[in-house]
């Protein structure tokens, strides 16, 4: 079985994160993992802290984190481009699979959008839209038609993401399930993600994987 995580940010963009390109591979590659998805923060305070003069800018810093590790990571780590999402609407987070870099500078307008709007677009473009620790403290449940799926496990140590409530809100609604360590910091451990039959190489091959639910969840609770 192919390990595969699904939520982890890098200090090379993510302003809560503590840990390099380096770091994240010795990280995962030690615990077994054979794919890992970079889901740094794409939110208009992430914007600012990153001092970008535009959109074109923040987009090339962005994109270079994930190559950096793309880089730093052949032959021992595939490395996807994701995106943990937040728009002006509300504190929600929200993990996009399927992003492309043509996506992104096209879409200058995002962190102005509703959820709606957001899955709107973003099913018009062959993507998932999974909301990140939707019952986490601040973040306000959404209607179940808006959404793909629902991350049911959330590794954070520092945070009570209510797992068991995400779950069975997967459950009610046939939503689509996640489970991703979103990593910050390198002495927490890698406790989540997925278990396929086959290596995850592609971005795409995630994304049938995900609407096949054709995989097991990776849930270990320390």
């Amino acid at each position: 079985m192919f390990k595969t995580e699904l939520h982890c940010h890098s200090s090379d963009i993510s302003a809560c994160a503590r840990v390099d390109a380096d770091i994240i591979i010795e990280k995962f590659t030690s615990a077994g993992y054979s794919t890992l998805v970079l889901a740094n923060h794409f939110n208009s305070g992430t914007y600012a802290h990153n001092k970008c003069e535009s959109w074109d800018e923040w987009i090339d810093k962005y994109i270079g984190a994930y190559e950096l590790l793309k880089e730093k990571a052949k032959g021992k780590l595939n490395i996807l481009l994701g995106m943990e999402l937040r728009t002006d609407e509300n504190n929600n987070d929200y993990l996009v699979f399927g992003v492309t870099e043509k996506f992104l500078r096209e879409n200058e307008s995002i962190f102005k959008m509703n959820i709606w709007d957001v899955h709107k677009l973003t099913s018009a473009n062959g993507m998932l839209l999974v909301q990140a620790h939707p019952f986490r403290d601040g973040m306000c449940v959404n209607h179940p038609h808006a959404l793909d799926g629902v991350e049911v496990f959330n590794g954070h140590m520092g945070h009570d993401s209510r797992n068991d409530i995400a779950e069975a809100w997967a459950n009610k609604f046939s939503l689509i399930k996640t489970s991703g360590t979103d990593f910050h910091y390198a002495d927490v451990p890698a406790n989540a993600g997925i278990l396929t039959e086959c290596e995850i190489t592609s971005m795409d091959a995630l994304v049938e994987v995900l609407k096949s639910g054709s995989y097991e969840l990776i849930k270990e609770v320390y």
